[in-house]
């Protein structure tokens, strides 16, 4: 009777064990696929162009532990092979470092409807970037971008060179904390100190395209 209780209960441990494994998994959260860079490579808005940027996503996601994804800056360029930011981060749906989903498609990312609010933009690391109550704040995010998600025509600089200067021209940048997440505004110019003037620090976002 001893023998057989005993293996009832360990029995019982084991369904237990079981059970709330099945819990946990059903529980994981999504595994992050979007974020704003905690840190921008520091050149102002020279990025090393859109190879760079999306090295610099990738590198932030690896240290991350969210490397098995191929990573691309949300930046548009322009003139000659211009690149829309809405074309080169896969079709969704994307989740921040705490699993909450910020989009659904490219549609509603760059709708009304957009869930893309303050609490929900958060770095690689899970962290809230400073806001415009913050100063100094750094809600100011490169884009290069119209509220479509589409680059702006060739002729006045919107992109600081396609992201290659950090001196001539200037970024279009929208704010992570406002309803204008991809597009707010220009940037005061395209050094580092020009991005931090107007509430910046050569941030920008990084989707999981893949």
């Amino acid at each position: 009777m001893i023998r057989t209780k005993f293996i009832l209960g360990v029995i019982g441990i084991s369904l237990l064990g079981s059970g709330s494994a099945l819990v946990f998994a059903q529980d994981a959260p999504p595994p992050m696929t979007f974020f704003i860079t905690s840190n921008g490579p520091g050149n102002g808005g020279d990025l090393g162009g859109l190879a760079g940027a999306d090295a610099h996503c990738q590198m932030l996601a690896d240290e991350a532990g969210a490397g098995d994804h191929t990573w691309r800056a949300y930046l548009s360029t322009q003139g000659e092979n211009a690149v829309n930011a809405r074309d080169r981060i896969g079709a969704g749906p994307w989740h921040n470092a705490r699993g909450v989903q910020v989009g659904a498609d490219i549609d509603q990312i760059h709708g009304i409807t957009h869930a893309f609010t303050m609490d929900r933009m958060l770095t690689e690391e899970a962290d809230l970037i400073p806001n415009g109550n913050f100063s100094p704040n750094r809600h100011d995010t490169l884009t290069g971008s119209m509220l479509d998600g589409m680059g702006y025509p060739a002729g006045e600089d919107m992109t600081c060179n396609n992201w290659t200067s950090s001196n001539e021209g200037k970024a279009r940048v929208g704010h992570h904390d406002r309803a204008q997440w991809n597009s707010a505004h220009n940037s005061q110019g395209c050094t580092q100190a020009n991005l931090r003037g107007s509430g910046g620090d050569g941030l920008f976002y990084c989707f999981a395209a893949e």
